[in-house]
C-alpha cells in the first residue's frame, strides 16, 4: 500500500463522528468536529470504493507467468548428401587421447556417427537405446564391417564421461567389438564445423539448462561422405543393415543384400527401403539376363552332347 493511500484512508476515519455521551436525552460527539462538518456516509463509502483499486496496485507482488517457451524452430538436419566430413578435425577419446576424425574413416568400412551429449537427460538416451538394439539385430560385426563413432556437442564434458558412456554402451550390446566403438569429446572449434558439415542444427536453452537438437544418426561411406541420414529413437534392423551394405560401396554385406538394394530404394518418407519401379525394371532386366544364360547353357551343353553322340 502506497503511503498516499494509507493517509487517505487515516484522514478518511478520523473525519467519523465519534459518539461519546448523552446530554438532555441526546447522543453528542467528541472532539471538536462539530456534527454538521462531518463527512456525509454516502461520501465516504464512495472515496472508500474508489480507493480499493489502490489497495491491490500496491498489495503484494503476483507471481509471474510461465516462462515462455523457448523458440525451437532452428532445431533441425539439413541433409548434405554426398558432403565429405572434415576429418582432419582433432577430438579427444574415452581413453583420453587426441585422435582425429579421419583416423576411423579407413576406407575399408562404412562408419556410424551420433551428435549428441553425454549429459542428455532424455532424447540422446532414448536415441542409444534405439540404436544399439537395432545394431544388436543385426549380424554385420563392429571393428570388422563398420565403426560407429559418438560426439558430444557440449565442450564441457570430458572423457571420463564419454568412457562411462561407452561402458554402458558396451554392457547393453553385450556383444563383442569395443574396438569399433568411438566415444569422443571436443573443443568449440572442432564440434561446430563437424555439426556444419552435416547439417546438425542445434541450440542450448538457458531456461531448460541443456542442449535443443534433433533426432538422427549418420550413415558415412569409408572415405568419410555422408550416405544416408536416418531419423528417430528407433531404427528398422533391416534398415540398419542395408543403410551400411549401401555406405560401403560393395565392401561389406552379402549377395542377397546386394540383391535387395537393386530393387529396393530408400524411402525417407517411410524411412525404411522400399520397392521403386526402377529397381523392379532392374530386377527384371537381370533375372532376364540370367535366364537368357541359362538357356543358352543348356542349350549348347545339349548340342555337345549330341555331336559327342554321333561321333566324328
Amino acid at each position: 500500500m502506497s503511503r498516499t493511500t494509507s493517509l487517505a484512508l487515516v484522514c478518511l476515519w478520523q473525519t467519523r463522528p465519534r459518539l461519546c455521551s448523552a446530554e438532555g436525552g441526546r447522543l453528542s460527539t467528541c472532539g471538536r468536529t462539530p456534527p454538521q462538518a462531518a463527512v456525509p456516509l454516502v461520501f465516504r463509502l464512495l472515496l472508500a470504493g474508489a480507493l480499493l483499486p489502490a489497495l491491490f496496485a500496491f498489495g503484494p507482488e503476483q507471481p509471474e507467468g510461465p516462462a515462455p517457451a523457448p523458440d525451437l524452430k532452428d532445431v533441425t538436419v539439413i541433409e548434405h548428401p554426398g558432403a565429405s566430413l572434415p576429418l582432419d578435425l582433432k577430438f579427444v577419446d574415452e581413453s583420453g587421447q587426441t585422435v582425429t576424425l579421419g583416423q576411423y574413416f579407413t576406407g575399408k568400412r562404412p562408419v556410424v556417427l551420433q551428435l549428441g551429449y553425454y549429459g542428455c537427460p532424455m532424447l540422446c538416451g532414448l536415441i542409444s537405446q534405439g540404436t544399439v538394439t537395432a545394431f544388436k539385430a543385426v549380424s554385420l560385426e563392429p571393428a570388422k564391417d563398420y565403426d560407429f563413432i559418438f560426439v558430444s556437442i557440449d565442450p564441457s564434458e570430458k572423457p571420463e564421461l564419454a568412457d562411462r558412456k561407452k561402458q554402458a554402451y558396451m554392457m547393453e550390446f553385450g556383444r563383442e567389438g569395443a574396438a569399433g566403438w568411438h566415444f569422443l569429446t571436443g573443443t568449440q572449434d572442432a564440434i561446430a564445423p563437424l555439426a556444419e558439415a552435416v547439417g546438425f542444427k542445434y541450440k542450448w536453452v538457458q531456461s531448460a539448462g541443456q542442449f535443443a537438437h534433433p533426432a538422427a544418426i549418420m550413415m558415412c561411406t569409408p572415405d568419410g561422405k555422408i550416405s544416408r541420414y536416418l531419423y528417430g529413437v528407433q531404427f528398422d534392423p533391416q534398415t540398419v543393415r542395408l543403410s551400411l551394405v549401401e555406405a560401403s560401396n560393395g565392401k561389406i554385406g552379402n549377395v542377397i543384400d546386394h540383391a535387395f538394394l537393386t530393387c529396393f530404394q530408400y524411402d525417407g518418407h517411410q524411412g525404411k527401403y522400399a520397392l521403386a519401379a526402377i529397381g523392379i525394371m532392374r530386377g527384371g532386366g537381370l533375372l532376364m539376363m540370367i535366364v537368357l544364360a541359362a538357356f543358352v547353357i543348356r542349350a549348347v551343353r545339349r548340342e555337345m552332347k549330341k555331336q559327342a553322340r554321333e561321333g566324328p
